[in-house]
């Protein structure tokens, strides 16, 4: 039973073809194409509205050579959300729960805001593993440990992104099986839980939405320091 619980979490494969790449796809056929028209309609207002939005509030403490990554941060922002809502619908698959594409996400664009401050301003970045008015026997430890800490940054990244779904999923499960077994046994307490998991779902669908943003607000505040 308890290994059951971790099969939702495997790669679904179709006749020994992995499907991790169709998943991957999906999110691209639900956002609508832009319209020839003048007037837009509901859907395309509010998906320009969001955008607009969040492209706003991620910008805000950028400078001006910040705002050439507003394409590709508001994207993978729009592709985690919809990858993580997906996964909440039942029989689906959740490509944010494998920690390997969450790295591999995580991994390219930090070190891509690290050699950009080490381009422009090499002096400043490399101030930043060096408080200012460290005493001189502390200079040495205190650089170890803040390159620990710079190179901890993307695991960080995707260890969170993963943890947070993988127990949020886990959770649903687990109450689930307990409503349907609950169920000829103790109605009531069935009821009640069954209850409990639609609180729950709907938990994690801020859970989904908020894991998107932080992970993007993270890589936003990695690149304001390098910029």
């Amino acid at each position: 039973m308890t290994l059951n619980f971790f099969d939702q979490f495997m790669s679904p494969y179709f006749l020994g073809v992995p499907l991790m790449a169709l998943a991957l796809s999906l999110p691209l056929l639900f956002f609508p194409a832009p319209s020839p028209r003048w007037l837009d309609n509901r859907l395309l207002t509010l998906q320009n509205w969001f955008i607009n939005r969040f492209t706003q509030q991620l910008l805000l403490p950028l400078n001006l050579g910040g705002h050439k990554w507003a394409l590709l941060l508001t994207s993978l922002m729009l592709f985690i959300i919809t990858l993580n809502m997906l996964g909440l619908l039942p029989y689906t698959y959740t490509p944010t729960t494998q920690l390997s594409l969450n790295m591999g996400l995580a991994v390219p664009l930090w070190l891509a805001t690290v050699i950009i401050g080490l381009r422009n301003q090499p002096t400043i970045a490399l101030g930043h593993l060096l408080p200012e008015g460290t005493p001189p026997p502390l200079i040495p430890v205190l650089v170890i440990i803040e390159t620990i800490s710079l190179f901890i940054r993307p695991l960080a990244l995707g260890v969170r992104l993963t943890a947070n779904l993988t127990a949020g999923h886990l959770l649903i499960q687990l109450i689930a099986t307990a409503a349907f077994v609950l169920l000829p046994l103790m109605p009531t307490i069935a009821i009640l839980t069954t209850a409990l998991l639609l609180l729950l779902t709907l938990l994690e669908v801020a859970v989904a939405m908020i894991q998107a943003y932080v992970f993007v607000l993270l890589l936003s505040l990695y690149l304001q320091e390098n910029v």
